[in-house]
C-alpha cells in the first residue's frame, strides 16, 4: 500500500466496519487550548471530549491527525523515525467501547487489512493488566509468548483521567538488531519497532495519589502512519517511504548528491525532506514565519532546511521546488485539498522567507566558522553569548541553530551570556522607541504645558505649536499635513479603545480638517490635521467645530460598551472580563474572556437587558475620586490602562460602574437602541461581540426588515407567514427529493440489469464491468452493492463520470476473495489508467481519476489483474 492508501484503509476500516465517525484532521493550530503551541498528538484536539468539558459529536471517532513536534529536532535525519511533522492514525471511544473491542480491532486491522505476519507482532502491557493480556492471547493466531510486561506501560499526567496502555511492536528481523543476547522488545536498537499504542483510560487519579474507577472508560489510540508505511513498504526508515522519499529525490537532483553514498549528506537530504513537508503543511494550516510562538517554530524549521541545503552545496533558492514535491505526494489524498489549493501561496511565503535568510546566511556562516576555528585554536569549549547574540540579531540565526552547529563541532553556546545580551537589546529597543516618539513629535520643552487645557465647552483657541515631518514650523499651507497643539481643546483624545474626535479648525485664512486627536505621554493633546485650503500660523486664533454627530455616536457606543460588559457578567457569568475593545462612531467591538461561544439565547438575553436599561433613561454619573475609593465602591477597570491617584468613575446607577476616561452620553436614553450583530472567537479563550447603537442600529434593523419584506414578496406571503411559507417549500423539496431518489433507484436497477447481461466468467468467478449513471460515489457504491447481490460469488467493477472526473468501485463477494481476488489491488492498477489513485480492502475498494476517455482500458486492466489473481 502507498501511504495515502494506508491512511484511507485505516479510516475506512474504523468508519465503515466499526461504526466510527470519520473526522477530518484538525488544524495544527490548537483551538481554545492555551497549553499547546502546536498539535503534537492525535488525541490533543479531542481533549475536551475526554475530559467531559464538551460532548463529542459521536462516542466513536476516527481521525488521521496532522502533528508537529520539535522537541528533539536535532535527531531528525539521524535516526530512522524522528520527524518534525507526522500523521497519527487514531480511533477513539468516549465512554463507548473498551479493551474488549479496541484490542481485537487493532489485531484485525494489522493482520487482515494490512496483512502483517502474526508471528512477527509483539505487544507490551502493564504488569497488572490481566484483562488486556487475556484479550490479546485470545486473538486468532496470536503467538502466546509474544506478550511482554513493562512497568512503564501506564499513561498519566498528574491528577485526572489515566490508565494502562498496550503497545504493539513488529520484529523487523535480527539483521536490524544490535546482536546482543538481551535484545528484545523495548531494546534501543531498530529490530523491534513500535507501530501502535492503545491507551485504556479507566482511572481517575486523585490529588492524594489514589485511583478511582472512571464512570465512563475511554479509548485513545495512536498509530504512526509513516512508521506503518515503512513496515508495509519494506523500508528501513520512514524517509524512504513514498510519504517522504520523493522530496529526498528532489533535493538529491538539485544538489547533485546521490542518496545512500555519504551518511552525513544523507542526514541533510532527510532534514530537507522532513522540514519541507512540515513547513508546507504548517503554512497550509495558517501559520506564518515570525519571531515568536508557532511562527518561530516554522521560521526555525525553514532556516534549518536552508542551512542543510548549503551543506549539500546548493547555493540558490530551492525550497519552492521542494513544496512542489510535497504537493505531488498529497495531491490525491483526502484531507489535503487545501494544500493543493494553497500551492502557489505556500511557495510565495517560503520564497520570501528564503530570500530574507539567504541574503545574510553566508556572511553569518563565515563569521561562525571563523569563531569556531578560533575557539578550537585557543582550546576553549564555549562560544561567548554576545557573539551568539550578534549572529541572532544581525544575521537572523535562531540560537538553536547556532547551538546545533556548535554541538556538531563539540562546542557549547554560553546561553547565560546570550540571554544577558538579549535583555540589553530589549532595553535599547525600548529606549529607541521612546526616542522615536520624540523624533516624530519634536522637542516641545519650550511650551508651558501648565497653560494648556482640555475644555469640552471651548469654541475657539490659540495655536500654540505646529510641526511637520517631526520639525517645528511657523506655518502650514494648502495640502499639508501637520500636528497642531491648541491652548485649549474640546477634542477627546484617542485612548481606552475609543477613537479621537474629528472636526475643523477655522482661521481667518485657512480651513483645517482635524482627522484625529491624540495624547502625548505628558497628557498634552495634539491634533492630526490636514489643510484643506488657505494657511495657518502659530499664534492664530481658530474657531473650533467638533463633529458633534460623530462625537455623540462614539459616546453612545462607549456607554453601551459599559452596559454590555455588565450585562454579560449577569447573563454569562463573572468569568467574563474585558480583553480589548474598539469604540468608533460606526460601531463598538468588545473582546472578553470566555472559553466557549455565547449561545444565541444568552446573546438575546444580553441584548434585551441592555435595551431595557436604555429605556429607563437614567442619567450617567461621572465623578472623580481616589483609586482606593473607586475600588472600594466596586468600580471595574474597563480598559487595560494605568491609573493615577485620582480616577474618573463612570456610573450607570444600579447597573454598571467603571474607571474610564472616555466620552459618554449624559443620559443612557440617548443611546436609543442597542443591537448585537456578531459574536465570534478571536483567540484561545477570547470572544468578540460587535454591536450597533442609535441610528446605525436602526438602519441595520430597517435593512433586515427590507430583506424580510423582499422574501415575503418572493414567497407571495405576508411577512408574518414567511416561516410557514419556507416550511411549505421545504416539504415540497423533501417530496421532490424522494421522487428523485425513486428515479435514481430505478436507474440503479436498470444499470444493474444491464451489467448482469454482460457477465464474463474468469476461472469460475462471474465478473461484471461497466459504466453506471450515478451522480456520486455513494450512488456508485449502491449500484455496486445491488449488482453484487445479484451476481452469485462474483466481482463487480463499476465506474461513473461526473464533471469530467471518474469514480471507480470494485466489489468482491466473500467467495471471490477466498479464491484470491483483492479489490484494493485491482482498483489500484485500474485507477492508474484513468490518471488517479485509490485503494481499499480485499472485498471493497474505491478510487478517483481524471481521464474518462481511458475507461475502456481501465476495465481491460481490471480484468487482466483479476485473471492474474484467479490464476
Amino acid at each position: 500500500m502507498t501511504g495515502n492508501e494506508l491512511r484511507e484503509a485505516y479510516l475506512q476500516f474504523f468508519a465503515e466496519k466499526k461504526g466510527h465517525l470519520r473526522l477530518p484532521s484538525f488544524s495544527l493550530i490548537p483551538q481554545d487550548d492555551p497549553t499547546l503551541l502546536l498539535i503534537g498528538a492525535g488525541m490533543a484536539p479531542l481533549k475536551p471530549f475526554f475530559t467531559g468539558k464538551m460532548k463529542p459529536p459521536r462516542t466513536r471517532v476516527t481521525t488521521s491527525q496532522r502533528c508537529v513536534r520539535t522537541g528533539d529536532i536535532e535527531n531528525v535525519g539521524r535516526t530512522a523515525r524522528h520527524q518534525t511533522y507526522f500523521e497519527m492514525l487514531g480511533n477513539f471511544s468516549f465512554g463507548d467501547y473498551f479493551k474488549g473491542e479496541a484490542i481485537p480491532w487493532a489485531w484485525e486491522f494489522l493482520t487482515e487489512v494490512v496483512e502483517l505476519p502474526k508471528d512477527k507482532l509483539w505487544v507490551t502491557v502493564y504488569p497488572d493488566d490481566d484483562e488486556a493480556i487475556e484479550i490479546w492471547k485470545s486473538q486468532p493466531g496470536f503467538p502466546q509468548d509474544h506478550v511482554v510486561k513493562l512497568d512503564d506501560n501506564f499513561w498519566e499526567i498528574g491528577p485526572g483521567p489515566c490508565g494502562p496502555d498496550s503497545e504493539i511492536y513488529i520484529d523487523l528481523g535480527p539483521e536490524r538488531g544490535c546482536g546482543k543476547p538481551t535484545c528484545g522488545v523495548g531494546c534501543d536498537c531498530d529490530r523491534y519497532l513500535e507501530i501502535w499504542n492503545l491507551v485504556f483510560t479507566q482511572y481517575d487519579r486523585q490529588e492524594d495519589g489514589s485511583y478511582k474507577d472512571l464512570a465512563h472508560k475511554n479509548i485513545d489510540t495512536g498509530c504512526g502512519l509513516e512508521r506503518l508505511a515503512s513496515v508495509v513498504q519494506g523500508k528501513k526508515t520512514n524517509f524512504e517511504t513514498d510519504l517522504l522519499y520523493p522530496i529526498i529525490e528532489y533535493a538529491s537532483k538539485v544538489s547533485g548528491v546521490k542518496y545512500g553514498e555519504d551518511e552525513a549528506k544523507d542526514v541533510s537530504l532527510k532534514v530537507i525532506a522532513d522540514h519541507a513537508r512540515s513547513m508546507a503543511i504548517m503554512i497550509m494550516d495558517g501559520i506564518l514565519p515570525s519571531n515568536e510562538g508557532r511562527g518561530y517554530v516554522l521560521r526555525r524549521i525553514l532556516r534549518r532546511a536552508i542551512r542543510h541545503g548549503r551543506m549539500l552545496g546548493i547555493t540558490g533558492k530551492f525550497l519552492e521546488g521542494a513544496v512542489d514535491a510535497v504537493v505531488e505526494i498529497y495531491k490525491d489524498a483526502s484531507d489535503f485539498g487545501e494544500l493543493v489549493a494553497k500551492h502557489d501561496y505556500i511557495k510565495k511565503v517560503i520564497s520570501i522567507e528564503e530570500d530574507r535568510f539567504a541574503a545574510t546566511l553566508n556572511q553569518g556562516m563565515d563569521l561562525l566558522t571563523k569563531e569556531i576555528d578560533e575557539l578550537k585554536g585557543a582550546g576553549k569549549k564555549a562560544l561567548p553569548g554576545e557573539i551568539g547574540f550578534r549572529l541572532y540579531d544581525t544575521f537572523g540565526f535562531p540560537w538553536e541553530l547556532t547551538e546545533e552547529i556548535l554541538h556538531e563541532q563539540g562546542l557549547d553556546l554560553d546561553k547565560d551570556g546570550f540571554d544577558k545580551a538579549m535583555e540589553e537589546q530589549r532595553q535599547r529597543a525600548r529606549a529607541a522607541r521612546a526616542a522615536n516618539i520624540r523624533v516624530q513629535v519634536p522637542d516641545l520643552s519650550g511650551i508651558d504645558v501648565s497653560k494648556l487645557a482640555v475644555d469640552p465647552e471651548a469654541k475657539e483657541s490659540k495655536v500654540v505649536a505646529i510641526w511637520k515631518d517631526g520639525k517645528l514650523v511657523d506655518e502650514i499651507h494648502d495640502g499639508e499635513e501637520a500636528g497642531i497643539i491648541l491652548e485649549k481643546t474640546p477634542f477627546y483624545a484617542e485612548g481606552g479603545g475609543q477613537v479621537g474626535d474629528e472636526g475643523y479648525l477655522l482661521s481667518e485664512l485657512g480651513r483645517i480638517h482635524a482627522t484625529n486627536a491624540k495624547k502625548l505621554p505628558d497628557g498634552t493633546v495634539y491634533h492630526i490635521s490636514y489643510v484643506e485650503e488657505g494657511q495657518l500660523k502659530v499664534g492664530d486664533t481658530v474657531k473650533i467645530e467638533v463633529d458633534q454627530t460623530k462625537k455623540l455616536a462614539s459616546a453612545r457606543n462607549h456607554t453601551a460598551t459599559h452596559l454590555l460588559q455588565a450585562a454579560l457578567k449577569r447573563v454569562v457569568g463573572d468569568q467574563v472580563n474585558q480583553a480589548g475593545s474598539s469604540v468608533t462612531p460606526e460601531r463598538l467591538r468588545f473582546d472578553f474572556t470566555n472559553f466557549e461561544p455565547v449561545s444565541a439565547q444568552q446573546l438575546a438575553d444580553v441584548e434585551e437587558l441592555v435595551n431595557n436599561e436604555i429605556l429607563k433613561g437614567i442619567d450617567v454619573e461621572i465623578t472623580h475620586m481616589s483609586l482606593d475609593e473607586a475600588k472600594k465602591a466596586g468600580a471595574m477597570a474597563l480598559f487595560s490602562e494605568k491609573y493615577g491617584d485620582v480616577v474618573r468613575v463612570v456610573k450607570v446607577p444600579g447597573f454598571s460602574m467603571e474607571l474610564c476616561a472616555g466620552s459618554h452620553v449624559k443620559n443612557i436614553g440617548q443611546i436609543g437602541a442597542f443591537k448585537i450583530v456578531a459574536e465570534t472567537g478571536v483567540a484561545s479563550g477570547v470572544r468578540r461581540i460587535e454591536a450597533l447603537t442609535g441610528k446605525a442600529a436602526l438602519d441595520y434593523m430597517n435593512a433586515k426588515a427590507a430583506k424580510l419584506a423582499e422574501a415575503a414578496q418572493k414567497l407571495k406571503a405576508s411577512e408574518d407567514d414567511v416561516p410557514a411559507a419556507i416550511d411549505k417549500l421545504l416539504e415540497e423539496k423533501k417530496a421532490a427529493d424522494a421522487q428523485l431518489a425513486e428515479v435514481a433507484e430505478m436507474r440503479e436497477k436498470a444499470d444493474a440489469k444491464k451489467l448482469l447481461a454482460s457477465v464474463e466468467d474468469i476461472a469460475g468467478v462471474p465478473v461484471a464491468c461497466g459504466v453506471a449513471h450515478a451522480g456520486s460515489m455513494d450512488e456508485l457504491r449502491e449500484v455496486a452493492d445491488l449488482s453484487a447481490s445479484k451476481l452469485d460469488g462474483g466481482v463487480v467493477v463499476l465506474a461513473c463520470v461526473n464533471d469530467g472526473k471518474v469514480s471507480l468501485v470494485v466489489k468482491a463477494a466473500k467467495d471471490a476473495v477466498k479464491k484470491g481476488v483483492h479489490a484494493g489491488k485491482v482498483i489500484k492498477e485500474a485507477a492508474a489508467i484513468v490518471g488517479g489513485g485509490g485503494g481499499g480492502r480485499p472485498d471493497m475498494a474505491q478510487a478517483g481519476g481524471k481521464n474518462p476517455d481511458a475507461l475502456p482500458k481501465a476495465f481491460e486492466k481490471a480484468v487482466e489483474v483479476l485473471k492474474t489473481q484467479l490464476g
